[in-house]
């Protein structure tokens, strides 16, 4: 569907709600961490990885963990306590440019939003930095153990999404249109696994566009991309040319997507923008409701 032509105006007077007010002040701790673990078994993670041992980068003063140097790429696993049936589940990837992962804002901070929702959160540590190759193959590998226990977990294997902020925006979009085999070879059982997700949730998605007017070829969009809700804003130059182009191929394919488009936000805000992009969560999940991936 084309951007809502009121949505300039309707994102500039809605408020923020109060759960993401209190996470761009407090930055609370996700409700419940219920499992982390590794994605690949010892010594046959495919590719490579960084010499030397994972490391957070010095402050910044914004409040922001960032982590570097990812060898052993891992899922930290985030229950809802409003889980009385198999939910939803979503494994969230924080960007940082392939280079950190924004692991508290763009990672537990939005984990803690999906479990006061409903939803169960996996935040996934994926190989950086300068590992494009290494990361894809890591998100491949995470949907297959989501899916692989999701009894276990309480999660429903066929509503299993991706959600991804800039860099993290770029990995699930190349998933979601991931038409070849997958990037490694088999390990286990786990890999017998669908990689395909059944929605994905793109936050101001980095790298979609190859020049000024062409997608990226990496991105293969068809009728089996799947449902798709996108965040963007019109003053982040660098990257909403490419988002743009990715929502028209959404749009031209038929595959269900809205695009929360605002005039203001520009770039890695999370959930502590004060902008009027600030209700993206509420347009989220509405969507995810209206969607039918979450009961109301």
């Amino acid at each position: 569907m084309k951007p809502n032509t009121l949505t300039a105006l309707l994102c500039a007077t809605l408020s923020l709600s109060p759960f993401a007010s209190t996470l761009a002040a407090e930055d609370p701790k996700p409700l419940e961490i219920f499992a982390t673990l590794p994605l690949w078994p010892a010594e046959k993670m495919p590719g490579h990885g960084p010499n030397g041992k994972e490391r957070t980068l010095p402050d910044k003063g914004d409040n922001v963990t960032r982590i570097t140097d990812v060898h052993e790429p891992s899922l930290a696993v985030y229950k809802t306590s409003a889980a009385n049936k198999p939910t939803p589940a979503i494994i969230v990837c924080p960007g940082g440019g392939y280079g950190a992962l924004a692991y508290n804002k763009e990672g537990t901070e939005i984990a803690a939003w999906l479990n006061s929702i409903g939803i169960t959160a996996i935040v996934l540590k994926y190989r950086v930095p300068g590992n494009r190759d290494g990361a894809f193959q890591d998100i491949q590998r995470a949907i297959r153990i989501v899916r692989k226990n999701a009894a276990d977990w309480g999660v429903s294997p066929t509503n299993v999404g991706v959600m991804g902020f800039s860099a993290g925006g770029h990995l699930c979009a190349r998933l979601s249109t991931h038409t070849a085999p997958v990037t490694y070879e088999k390990l286990d059982n786990i890999d017998d696994e669908n990689i395909r997700p059944d929605f994905a949730i793109l936050i101001y998605p980095a790298y979609l566009a190859q020049g000024a007017d062409k997608i990226s070829e990496q991105l293969t969009i068809s009728d089996k991309t799947p449902p798709t809700f996108i965040v963007h804003t019109e003053d982040d130059k660098g990257f909403v040319v490419g988002t743009k182009l990715y929502h028209a191929a959404l749009d031209s394919a038929k595959v269900p997507n809205e695009f929360f488009l605002c005039a203001e936000g520009g770039h890695g805000y999370g959930m502590r923008s004060k902008k009027e992009v600030n209700v993206w969560p509420q347009k989220c999940q509405a969507w995810l409701t209206k969607s039918g991936i979450l009961k109301p």
